[in-house]
């Protein structure tokens, strides 16, 4: 498929969307890939995510334009409103804690202690606490990534 059919296609169905009254918030061309599995003679398809606002009504005639657009090989609708009001509390749960918690003073025994730390038999293995991880919302916005990857797995799988 042609770069220019793809933007008609996009253009068209962002056209569908405000003529039913909904909203495109955002709009990300991801690219030709690799599928996960050959579909038909198809192996490599053009990714692209429409970010909508509207009601289930616009939806549902959204899912069926798609399902009938020929060069639409697979597709996948998510609801977002319920886990974006999750992630949103959980932000303003650590904002206020980190308001109401000021950081413990550093000293030398606190600086020192990971250092020291070991397995407590002498072993002198040097094995230390040290905690890594990415930021909080790092976190949420990975599992759900690997959350619409699962989903988009099942439904191919058995759809």
């Amino acid at each position: 498929m042609p770069e220019e059919e793809l933007d008609k296609l996009i253009v068209a169905l962002e056209s569908q969307v405000t003529t039913a009254g909904g909203v495109v918030k955002a709009k990300e061309k991801m690219g030709k890939r690799r599928l996960a599995y050959a579909l038909g003679r198809f192996q490599d398809g053009f990714y692209v995510l429409l970010t909508i606002e509207g009601g289930g009504v616009l939806v549902h005639e959204i899912e069926r334009r798609l399902r009938v657009t020929e060069p639409v090989l697979k597709f996948i609708t998510v609801r977002m409103d319920e886990e974006q009001k999750r992630l949103d509390k959980m932000k303003k749960l650590r904002d206020a804690k980190k308001r109401t918690v000021p950081p413990p003073p550093v000293t030398a025994e606190t600086v020192a202690a990971p250092v020291a730390a070991g397995h407590g038999d002498g072993s002198g293995s040097g094995r230390a606490d040290c905690r890594y991880g990415l930021a909080l919302d790092e976190i949420e916005r990975h599992k759900i990534e690997r959350n619409k990857i699962d989903t988009n797995y099942a439904k191919e799988q058995h759809g």
